[in-house]
Parts: C-alpha cells; sequence; structure tokens
C-alpha cells in the first residue's frame, strides 16, 4: 500500500486541482454553489494530500510519480525538502486566496473562466514545484505562463489586455531561452534530473565554456517570472489584474516558480561547487544585489499602492537569489526560508490593497489617510506584512534577513550586510508613511467609493478574514522560527542535504 501510495501521491496532488478546474470550465455562470464546492474540495483535498507528503518526507519515504513520454523522455514528479517548501507554500495559500476571490468576484462575469484558469494556474505551479527534472520543470513552467495569461486579462478593459500582452511577451521570451538552455544541456548531459549536489559535478574542464553559455540561458529564463532587472517590466503592468490574481502572481505562482527555478539550477543541476568555480555565483549575487536595491528605490517614488507593493516585490523576491549565490548553508536557509516569509507577507499585503480598492475605492498611497480607523482589521493585517518586510522582529521577514546576514559574515562576503542595511532603509522609507497615513492622519470627509457592502463590519467576511489569517501565519512563522516542521526548519534541511551537513 505504501508503495502504491509513493508512485500516485504526486501525481494525485497535481490532479487534485487540475481536474476541478477542468470541471469549472464547464459550468454555467449562474452556477456559483456548484462552483464554489469544487474549488473548496479542491483546495482542500489538496491539503490533505500535501499533509501526508510532508509526513512521509520526513520519515524519508520516497515520493515519485514517472510516466515514460517517449524513449529518454519522462515525465517525472518528485518529492524532495525542497518541492515540500515551494508546494506547501502553494497549497496553503491557494485555499486562502480562494476564499477571498469567492467573495471578491462575488458579484463579476466569467467566474467560470476565472476559475477555471485559476485551478489550471496552481496545478502548473504545483507540477513546477514537484518536477523531478529540468523536462518536466520546463513543461509546467510552460503551462503556467498559459494558465495565467488569462486571469491577468480577466477584466476585458484594454489596460487588462495591454498588460496581459505585456506579461505574455515578457514571459514567452523568458520561456524560449529557458527551453533552448534545457535543450543544450540535454545534447551534453542526457536526461537532467534534479540531484542534491547538482547532476553536472564532475563534468570535464573543456565543458565549462558550454556550461557557463547554457547557464545563462537558463538564468535569463527563469529571471523573467522571478523578475530579475531588466527582466522584471512585466510585473508593475500586470497589476492591471483582480487582487486575487496580482496575490498569485507574487506570493504564490509566477515569481515564485521563477526564483524556484533559479534553485533548482544552483544546487540540483549545478551543484554550489561547480557553480563557483565557473564564476556563476557571483553573477548571480551581482544580479540580486542590484535589483534588491533598485527595487526598492523604484518603490518609493510609487503613489499607486499595487505598483509600489510590486516593485517591492522585484526587490524581495531576489533575496533567495542572494541566498543561493552565497556559497554556505547559512544563507542557503535564509534564501529558501523566504522563499514561505516573502510569499505569506506578500500575499497579506495585496489581499489587504484589495481590500481598500473593493470596500473604499482607495487605490493609491496619497488616499490612505485615517484607513486605520475605517478598517482596523485589514489595517492590521497589512501593518504586520508591512513590518515584516522591513524586518521588524518577532515577523517572519526578519528571520530570513537575519539568516543571510549571518551567512554573508560565515562566507566573508560582509558587503552582503550593506545590501541588507540598504534595503531595508528604503522598505522603511516606503512602508512607514504608509502606515502613518493610515493609522495617524485623520480620515477624509468621504472615501473615493464605497462599496455596498462597507457598512458591514469593515467588509465582507470572505474579504476580511483571509489576509487576517494570513498576517497570523507572519506572526507565527517568525515566533515558532525553531518549531518542528517550521520553514525555517526545512530550509535548515534542505541546507544540511545540499552542504553534506
Amino acid at each position: 500500500m505504501s508503495l502504491d501510495l509513493g508512485h500516485l501521491l504526486p501525481g494525485a496532488i497535481v490532479l487534485s486541482s487540475m481536474l476541478p478546474g477542468v470541471l469549472i470550465f464547464l459550468l454555467a455562470e449562474e452556477n456559483h454553489r456548484l462552483r464554489t464546492v469544487l474549488n473548496l474540495f479542491g483546495a482542500v483535498l489538496k491539503l490533505v494530500l500535501v499533509g501526508v507528503m510532508i509526513w512521509g518526507v520526513y520519515l524519508g519515504q520516497v515520493f515519485e510519480t514517472r510516466i515514460d513520454i517517449a524513449p529518454g523522455l519522462d515525465l517525472v514528479l518528485h518529492a524532495d525538502a525542497l518541492s515540500v517548501l515551494f508546494v506547501s507554500l502553494s497549497t496553503v495559500l491557494w485555499l486562502v486566496t480562494t476564499i477571498y476571490a469567492i467573495g471578491y468576484l462575488e458579484h463579476s462575469t466569467n467566474r467560470s473562466r476565472f476559475f477555471g484558469f485559476f485551478s489550471l494556474c496552481v496545478s502548473a505551479t504545483v507540477g513546477i514545484a514537484l518536477a523531478g527534472n529540468l523536462l518536466t520543470f520546463v513543461i509546467f513552467y510552460e503551462a503556467l505562463t498559459l494558465a495565467t495569461y488569462p486571469l491577468v486579462a480577466h477584466r476585458g478593459r484594454p489596460e487588462d489586455t495591454r498588460g496581459a500582452k505585456i506579461y505574455l511577451a515578457y514571459t514567452l521570451s523568458g520561456g524560449l531561452l529557458l527551453v533552448v538552455g534545457a535543450v543544450w544541456l540535454r545534447t551534453l548531459t542526457g536526461p537532467v534530473d534534479f540531484v542534491a549536489g547538482g547532476v553536472l559535478r564532475g563534468m570535464p574542464a573543456e565543458m565549462h565554456g558550454q556550461l557557463v553559455a547554457i547557464f545563462a540561458l537558463l538564468l535569463a529564463g527563469l529571471g523573467v517570472k522571478a523578475a530579475l532587472v531588466p527582466l522584471h517590466g512585466w510585473l508593475p503592468q500586470s497589476m492591471v489584474a483582480p487582487a486575487p490574481v496580482s496575490a498569485l502572481l507574487h506570493a504564490v505562482a509566477v515569481v515564485k516558480a521563477g526564483a524556484f527555478g533559479i534553485l533548482r539550477v544552483v544546487f540540483d543541476v549545478y551543484g554550489v561547487e561547480l557553480a563557483a568555480e565557473l564564476g556563476l555565483l557571483a553573477v548571480l549575487a551581482a544580479l540580486a544585489s542590484f535589483t534588491i536595491i533598485y527595487g526598492s528605490l523604484v518603490a518609493l517614488t510609487q503613489d499607486e499602492l499595487k505598483k509600489r507593493l510590486a516593485f517591492s516585490t522585484v526587490s524581495q523576491v531576489s533575496y533567495i537569489a542572494l541566498g543561493a549565490s552565497i556559497l554556505g548553508p547559512i544563507a542557503t536557509v535564509g534564501g529558501m526560508v523566504h522563499l514561505v516569509h516573502q510569499g505569506i507577507m506578500k500575499i497579506t499585503l495585496f489581499l489587504c490593497a484589495g481590500n481598500f480598492a473593493e470596500t473604499l475605492g482607495v487605490h493609491k498611497v496619497s488616499q490612505m489617510d485615517g484607513l486605520g480607523r475605517r478598517m482596523p482589521l485589514t489595517t492590521l493585517a497589512f501593518s504586520v506584512g508591512a513590518l515584516g518586510m522591513i524586518g521588524i522582529p518577532p515577523i517572519a521577514g526578519f528571520v530570513s534577513k537575519w539568516y543571510l546576514g549571518l551567512g554573508g559574515v560565515e562566507a566573508e562576503q560582509y558587503w552582503v550586510l550593506l545590501v541588507l542595511a540598504g534595503s531595508t532603509l528604503l522598505n522603511a522609507g516606503y512602508f512607514l508613511p504608509i502606515l502613518y497615513r493610515a493609522w495617524f492622519r485623520p480620515p477624509p470627509a468621504e472615501w473615493p467609493r464605497e462599496h455596498r457592502f462597507a457598512t458591514r463590519f469593515e467588509t465582507m467576511g470572505a474579504l476580511l478574514w483571509p489576509p487576517v489569517i494570513t498576517a497570523i501565519f507572519c506572526l507565527v512563522a517568525g515566533l515558532f522560527a525553531a518549531a518542528p516542521f517550521s520553514p525555517l526548519e526545512w530550509a535548515r534541511l534542505i541546507a544540511r542535504r545540499e552542504y553534506g551537513l
């Protein structure tokens, strides 16, 4: 029985959202109840299956679904500590975002189309997380692009269509570079499985030039979704999407897929020793550091709240790449745990921004005076997310920055402390004025556009409670960072695997 579970579970986790998504496409618009049941059934089922996988991986059980596509071409879904870290984040936040989206889109049109692609988007993300080789990763990576495009364009306004086209142009171009790099690598090595320590260890020196070029292609392809500068241009443009989609792009799916892919390439394709020998880690560190500072500087200039949060994402996601580029286990822990910590903090911020916009018509920082008095719970959740991004203890973001800083000292790369200090000051520069406005300035005589449900307690429950819950996650992840099964403990497990500790 355990053997069957080991073979079937990874595939079942992908199908648990894919099959409900296909069924949702077939539903009439007015069939709201069945659509909600399918959405929640898929999300809860995936959560249960992932829970079983977490326990099994912790006990050392092997979970792998392998499908032979053609001779020498295998579709492989495999669970290891790194994949469990990402798939757990995606699964938990998908459930929260689904509840939020049901309330957010209660009276909108084309809900069956939206939730169908929404489910396929999460299926592709989970496929990326569980990919056991580069071929499987590329397939799901491209599927994610195609599933996300209709979500960005969902409202159908001219600005939505334009933003979606820019998103598609960037991500398809990046996907093409990724495919070229993957095919080139396969011609050199054969099937490229993800192996702890790197599948390319021991490659002869005469191939090093080609490996450098292949890394550049892979990094460019992944860097588009990871929003590394100068490949980040799609991200602010995609902020025309509905709030649940913005949350999905920034916290669960697209940018995390790019960052996760960089981790896979550095640790499980090249390996940190070969990547350092080829000088690849230095290039990645420079690119990540520039992106961290650049994103924060541009965020300072943005009055539109979602765009300020978008450039914050450009900056914050690069902490993950920075952790991967610093040779040492402590920095690896910091980068990998930020994969989760940034996700729960950023989804909190975007869901709160959606509440401000949908309830009171507040879209700009300059319109946020007195919001804390009108929407205290939403503003408190936003404050937790913002302070976590700055790195204020005991919120999750502090843990990430602490380990990245310690990792820089361990590797004797003290410039990392300057990057983190500069980023933290800039984070404070674009978040603290928002909190000051919201809590300490008097509210206006009337809000830009007060929605019909604004007479309820703050806003409708489906919009209010998801960001409150994720804000609690931010606190719990920081306060109980050393607890068993915490994101930090899983990141330590991964670091031990990569460095043989």
